[in-house]
């Protein structure tokens, strides 16, 4: 894995994790995940780019 490619994966999780937290608990709750779940959500969205 190249020095770029991993740059961009660790820029797609660290706006994934920065826009979830955003969110307050009800609109989480609306999409089904906790804040607990925040982090595992972002390393799962990441693994797939």
């Amino acid at each position: 894995m190249g020095i770029r490619n991993t740059l961009r994966k660790w820029t797609a999780y660290q706006q994934t994790v920065r826009e979830l937290a955003s969110l307050d608990n009800r609109q989480l709750n609306d999409l089904g995940i906790s804040r607990a779940d925040i982090n595992r959500i972002a390393r799962d969205h990441v693994s797939q780019l």
